[in-house]
């Protein structure tokens, strides 16, 4: 009983230090990749041994993972349910993501690294980039056939999956354009119109770009 009740007391403590790791794994990660930023690095940044940070988190890929995790709850923190939304809410909420993203350029910098080096062999993110751009795609497909649906629009199939990977596509490459060029380009502004412009293509699809021809 007297363990348990140690252990108890030394959790706040503990979910504390954790976050600290995470936060500056983020920041090192971030600006070394997975592959040059070492947990050496980490431990330096929160002022602890590299013993403590393998104590809290086991090993290097089992920090890298974590980190992605922490990225992910950062994106829901401030929703009810802790889940991404369905159906028109869905694409607002990407909007929101975007606009908040610029203001955690940290969180932004290590995802952009960590996605890029994913598709490298061995890399221990793979999986889980695999695993995240399969259900965005789902979930994003799903609230276009429910917009559909409402709006009477028929025979959308194909160009729902094109909007869906598009959108992500879209919100991924204008992050690294800001991280470039935070001064001109715009992250929530520029997706924002991004978004509103695939989901009206999808819903209310325009003339063929050739008839613009002069």
């Amino acid at each position: 009983m007297a363990n348990s009740s140690a252990a108890t007391q030394h959790r706040p403590a503990t979910l504390e230090k954790r976050e600290q790791i995470l936060k500056a794994a983020v920041e090192i990660f971030g600006n070394k990749g997975s592959t040059n930023g070492t947990l050496a690095d980490v431990a330096e940044q929160v002022g602890i041994t590299h013993a403590g940070v393998l104590h809290h988190f086991g090993s290097k890929q089992k920090l890298l993972l974590e980190v992605l995790d922490y990225r992910d709850q950062a994106d829901v923190a401030e929703l009810a349910e802790r889940h991404i939304p369905g159906d028109l809410d869905l694409f607002l909420h990407l909007i929101r993501t975007a606009y908040a993203n610029a203001r955690r350029p940290g969180i932004v910098q290590a995802y952009a690294v960590l996605s890029a080096e994913s598709v490298t062999d061995g890399h221990a993110g793979r999986e889980y980039f695999e695993e995240r751009y399969t259900t965005l795609r789902r979930e994003v497909a799903t609230a276009f056939q429910s917009l559909c649906a409402r709006a009477g629009v028929d025979d959308a199939d194909a160009a729902v999956a094109h909007a869906s990977a598009a959108i992500l596509a879209v919100m991924d490459g204008l992050q690294l354009q800001w991280l470039l060029h935070p001064e001109i380009v715009e992250l929530g502004e520029a997706s924002e119109f991004a978004i509103r412009a695939i989901v009206n293509g999808v819903l209310s699809p325009g003339p063929d770009l050739e008839s613009y021809r002069a």
